[in-house]
């Protein structure tokens, strides 16, 4: 495995089984020139790569380590964390500490993930709060959300540092060089919005980022801001809602299409098209969620995921660790330079905000 970019998978995470995770990290090593750490109950994962149909080639890319624990998706992280240190997701980022992966990908417990990933690995210096990305598909292109569920509780200052590495992680993976920052509020006008929507959108406005204001609900799809802000709490309703109603409109179509011969026939006339906004709404397509501000790699995927899915988070934590978001994140908050020049301002403005 000399020379390949290592991966830490928590093959144990996900409501699949390991057969998915393994399945998942053998189209990763055929496809993204990664080796991956596979971390679970290793008869299992063994088995599930004899059975994967892998060549030889492929099983040498794959290395497992075994764990005697498992944490649960509905546990308590930070009771899990102090309980099961030999679980899955604490020895995967323990190795990341250690310097045997560059990265770890779970589908497992997103809160133990993250509380994992602080243990072992810590914050960036310059961050106060890490938080959790996702990318939406729109009618232009991806649109990056941040936070999307790992801090409820928000003051103006994580909020801003959200749009920051939301920006870096945009900067870098999808090749847009000033990314346009939104704020999500319930209305366009910088007087809109709760006590915490109204100081943070004074900050992005003293910045230099790319800040073109508040956006509402209704724009997120539309494709004309590259960065939605918003805290963890909002954001985790808008990323299940946008997941559910892709879900729904697909399975309306279906139903539409099954009641009238017409119907049937315009689908098999369109069906390409049919198939292309399928692959266009599914969260399989966009790898999962990364953490960012951590002082390391970590992406976090749907409980749900397939092998598309976990190939592509690992995908997109190589492309993390290749090109060095966290360097980016770094360099873009000492460029800006807001907080650091206005650190007394800030807090100012910070006051009062976890209660917003």
């Amino acid at each position: 495995m000399a020379g390949q970019l290592r991966i830490a998978l928590d093959a144990m995470g996900g409501d699949r089984g390991p057969g998915e995770m393994v399945d998942g990290a053998v189209l990763a090593v055929r496809q993204e020139k990664v080796s991956v750490t596979l971390l679970g109950d290793e008869a299992r994962i063994r088995a599930a790569i004899a059975a994967s149909g892998c060549s030889p080639a492929e099983a040498a890319l794959l290395e497992v380590v075994h764990t005697s624990q498992v944490i649960g998706m509905d546990e308590s992280p930070f009771d899990a964390i102090r309980r099961k240190k030999d679980s899955s997701i604490m020895r995967a980022f323990a190795l990341h500490k250690e310097g045997k992966v560059e990265a770890v990908v779970s589908a497992g417990n997103s809160g133990a993930t993250m509380a994992a990933a602080l243990k072992y690995l810590g914050r960036l210096d310059s961050i106060s709060r890490p938080g959790i990305a996702s990318a939406f598909p729109t009618l232009k292109g991806p649109v990056v959300m941040m936070d999307v569920g790992a801090n409820v509780d928000c003051r103006p200052r994580h909020l801003f540092e959200f749009g920051v590495m939301a920006a870096a992680f945009s900067r870098v993976l999808f090749n847009i060089e000033r990314p346009r920052i939104g704020l999500l509020s319930i209305g366009e006008e910088g007087g809109k919005g709760n006590i915490l929507v109204k100081k943070s959108h004074q900050l992005f406005k003293q910045s230099s980022l790319n800040y073109i204001g508040n956006v509402e609900g209704r724009e997120t799809f539309k494709g004309d801001v590259d960065v939605i802000v918003c805290d963890g709490f909002v954001g985790n309703v808008c990323l299940k809602l946008s997941e559910g109603l892709a879900e729904a409109v697909i399975a309306m179509l279906g139903d539409e299409i099954k009641k009238r011969l017409s119907a049937k026939i315009g689908y098999l006339l369109a069906r390409e098209a049919f198939t292309a906004f399928r692959r266009r709404v599914d969260y399989a397509e966009y790898g999962g969620a990364p953490l960012l501000g951590m002082q390391g790699t970590g992406v976090v995927c749907h409980g749900r995921s397939n092998d598309v899915a976990i190939k592509n988070a690992i995908r997109v934590a190589a492309e993390m660790v290749r090109n060095r978001v966290n360097d980016h994140i770094t360099d873009l908050l000492a460029a800006d330079g807001f907080l650091a020049k206005n650190a007394e301002a800030s807090e100012e403005l910070s006051e009062g905000g976890a209660d917003a």
